[in-house]
């Protein structure tokens, strides 16, 4: 009996070991990580095809993330490690200068300072795809410039709207210190007129080295979608955003409402793993950002200030919400440390800075 509870004994700690060694989570850290609100599934598949009914243009990131889940069950696990690697970077790094008052602005308003996380100014590099049909797709050279330069003005915080932000706000507004750099344009006469969401285009024009540089897919998506992005942990085969090609840029062939850059802007906050400010969800959803107040819906158009869901006021100018392109022109401190957890060690988006 005493030699069968020894080797249950033995086997109990080897799997406990063994736990161990998968997750890398040690006692310590499992106390400053809290995991029991994380969710990967939405209802987005039916709200976007609700606004997409009533003629809204809409981003299709997280219908085609409850895609690529019910396409690969492993898909929700590194999901899963990602946003614990994102916690733990919060909770045992300090913050840094600036941030503003940590009690926030006022109206509820919660403050997230931001980290110093000793990473310097991040530089991403930039490969885009144009795929045409016609003479209009196939765009210019300055309107590809273009976007890059509303990329770094909106990520650095020198964008010119900021300075329309309300009071409530300002100790919000964050310079995310990510910069991004043209690294080459690839042009692919193409006879398909509309690519849709499912990924096509990039199975017929593959990413270029996509654990080192960000690539963006320029083309008609079609059904009114503006774009669509891969969050971090999917499939390097597929990594990267979709843009339509009248929504990038803000000169050449652009259409308004989105014609100033913003959706670019907003996909690749999806790509750096920022969800949209209302969670996906109603009140009882979050986008894991203290300092984005809960909302139950996109807003669209040019809100007026305040509009209030959820008990609070929406931060309706930052960059993933749904407004027009002249109505967005913030990140917040809570995004900028999502975003920069990325590129730290062991992140999912290290590799771009190493």
């Amino acid at each position: 009996m005493r030699n069968c509870f020894l080797a249950m004994a033995s086997i109990a700690m080897l799997f406990s070991s063994c736990s161990n060694d998968k997750n890398e989570i040690t006692d310590e850290n499992q106390s400053k990580v809290d995991m029991s609100d994380f969710y990967v599934y939405t209802d987005a598949s039916v709200d976007e095809a609700q606004r997409l009914a009533e003629g809204r243009n809409v981003c299709h990131s997280m219908v085609n993330l409850n895609r690529q889940l019910n396409e690969n069950p492993e898909l929700e696990k590194k999901m899963y490690d990602v946003e614990y690697h994102t916690r733990l970077f919060k909770a045992t790094n300090k913050p840094g200068n600036g941030g503003g008052n940590p009690n926030g602005g006022g109206s509820g308003d919660v403050d997230e300072l931001p980290i110093d996380d000793g990473l310097g100014i991040i530089n991403i590099p930039v490969y885009v795809h144009v795929i045409y049909s016609n003479t209009n797709e196939n765009i210019s050279n300055a309107q590809i410039a273009s976007q890059i330069t509303v990329l770094n003005d909106d990520f650095r915080k020198t964008n010119s709207d900021a300075s329309l932000l309300p009071a409530e706000f300002d100790n919000d507004i964050t310079d995310s210190e990510i910069e991004f750099t043209l690294a080459g344009t690839y042009r692919h006469s193409d006879s398909k007129s509309s690519w849709g969401t499912n990924d096509a285009v990039k199975a017929a024009y593959p990413p270029i080295s996509p654990s080192t540089h960000l690539n963006i897919w320029v083309c008609n998506i079609g059904g009114g979608i503006l774009g669509y992005a891969q969050f971090p942990g999917g499939s390097l085969s597929t990594d990267g955003i979709v843009v339509g090609t009248q929504y990038f840029g803000n000169t050449g062939y652009v259409a308004a409402p989105f014609n100033g850059g913003r959706t670019t802007t907003h996909e690749v906050g999806h790509y750096l793993n920022l969800r949209h400010i209302w969670g996906d969800g109603r009140c009882n959803r979050d986008d894991f950002v203290a300092d984005t107040p809960k909302s139950d819906a996109p807003n669209y158009g040019c809100p007026s200030y305040p509009t209030v869901n959820c008990k609070s006021n929406d931060m309706t100018m930052n960059y993933m919400d749904y407004v027009d392109d002249a109505c967005m022109y913030m990140f917040s401190d809570g995004q900028r440390n999502r975003m920069r957890a990325l590129f730290a060690a062991g992140g999912a988006r290290e590799d771009m800075i190493n």
